[in-house]
């Protein structure tokens, strides 16, 4: 008896073990159903976007930023295009294509345009600072644009999540003194606004248009406008020029920066709160800061390890105050 009553006490404790290591199992939150399959796929957003700002620094190193950014959207939109008109999708009529085009503006020719020219005169760490502030955007845009009263919880948790991510970056404040610098921030910082509202316009007009085949046809308008506006202002190297190294940054870019994430970032959008979604923005400096030291030898100091720490409770915080139960969360629609 004494024997049984403790195997069954070990089974009990081999079955909690297990559910507890489950939550780093990605099939975990995949079998949880659509919240699950969001909340995967915001992690993903967080890894790769993370990663995305390291790539863009790369490049920008060999080539003009705009013209690496126009062939990046290009290609990458021109992929998104062809899959789906080979799947029969028809292309957009009469006032859905006022919504790609301003997305189109915003997204890209604006926000991912600024973003990867300024980080030519910033560190990616700190260009994914500022890409960090945009959730505040939100916030900020929201309460003016909303009736809906943001729950305490969740806005202390964005100032908190902020608040982390300038501890982890407190270190390079004194470069605010440099012109290029203060440059790279202006642009960093326009890109921002430009995001959020193109957040919340991607919010509210998704489903009149498929949004993937949108994101796609948004990519190849901006990158055809960038590629021209590069070429104007003699901002451009020719193709034979462009070293492996650039085209590296450029296929990675592509491949997990424009294809993967944005379709992660889009189903997570569609299927979590706007400001839970938006909190990807705080991981990212992390990943970008743990990966320029391993490729830049930046240096990890007491203050980013901190920051991490507030980061990560920041977030915790947000998820918090928007958790919903899975049957209250809306279905997705068929792509």
């Amino acid at each position: 008896m004494i024997f049984e009553n403790l195997y069954a006490i070990l089974m009990r404790g081999a079955q909690r073990s297990k559910e507890s290591l489950e939550v780093f199992n990605p099939f975990y939150y995949y079998k949880q159903g659509t919240r699950g399959k969001a909340i995967l796929a915001l992690v993903g957003v967080c890894l790769f976007w993370g990663l995305t700002w390291v790539a863009s620094k790369v490049g920008v190193q060999y080539m003009p930023a705009l013209q690496l950014a126009g062939i990046r959207q290009f290609l990458a939109g021109a992929i998104y295009v062809c899959f789906f008109l080979l799947r029969g999708e028809r292309l957009p009529k009469g006032k859905q294509w006022r919504s790609v085009l301003i997305l189109s503006f915003l997204n890209f020719m604006m926000s991912n345009g600024l973003s990867t020219w300024g980080v030519k005169y910033i560190s990616a760490g700190m260009g994914a600072i500022m890409g960090a502030i945009f959730p505040l955007w939100l916030v900020i845009i929201g309460l003016f644009a909303s009736r809906e009263k943001l729950p305490r919880l969740a806005l202390f948790g964005l100032l908190l999540g902020f608040g982390g991510v300038c501890t982890i970056f407190y270190d390079h404040m004194s470069d605010f003194l440099l012109t290029d610098f203060r440059l790279g921030i202006g642009l960093s910082l326009i890109a921002t606004w430009t995001w959020a509202f193109a957040t919340l316009y991607t919010k509210q007009e998704a489903l009149t248009f498929n949004p993937y085949f949108s994101l796609g046809l948004q990519m190849l308008i901006s990158g055809t406008t960038l590629f021209v506006v590069s070429r104007i202002t003699g901002q451009h190297i020719p193709f034979a020029e462009i070293s492996w190294k650039a085209w590296s940054s450029i296929a990675f870019l592509i491949v997990f920066g424009s294809l993967i994430a944005f379709i992660c970032y889009l189903y997570a959008l569609q299927n979590l709160p706007t400001e839970q979604a938006s909190i990807y923005a705080y991981v990212n400096p992390i990943v970008a800061a743990i990966c320029g030291w391993l490729y830049f030898n930046d240096h990890i100091t007491p203050y980013m390890i901190v920051g991490t720490i507030i980061t990560l409770l920041g977030v915790y915080l947000v998820n918090k105050a928007f958790r919903i139960s899975p049957a209250e969360q809306p279905e997705p629609e068929g792509v």
